[in-house]
Formats: C-alpha cells, structure tokens, sequence
C-alpha cells in the first residue's frame, strides 16, 4: 500500500503521513485509533505495549 492510499483511509495528506512514518511528528490519538481498526489491531499493539495483536472488546 502506498502512502497516499493510506494518507486518505486516514483522512490526511500523503505529507502528513509520511511524517508519522519517520517519526518526525507525534500520531494524533484519532489517528492511532483509525490505524487500528485498518489493520485489525489495538492501538496497544501498534505503540508497542503489547506483543498481542488482538483488540479487546
């Protein structure tokens, strides 16, 4: 997937994405949150505080 495909799942630029990939600017909670339910994963598990992909729910 590109990001520009991914920039507009999430509703922002391709620029704006690009710089959550490097890391040069901090992912908005709204963000995360839209990530993990894409990929069908918690957002503790995107941030690293888990080791379980799974969504508790």
């Amino acid at each position: 997937m590109t990001q520009t495909q991914m920039s507009e799942i999430l509703m922002c630029s391709q620029r704006v994405y690009s710089n959550y990939e490097r890391g040069d600017v901090d992912i908005p909670t709204n963000i995360l949150i839209k990530l993990a339910d894409y990929h069908k994963v918690s957002v503790d598990y995107l941030l690293g505080r888990t080791d379980n992909p799974k969504m508790n729910k």
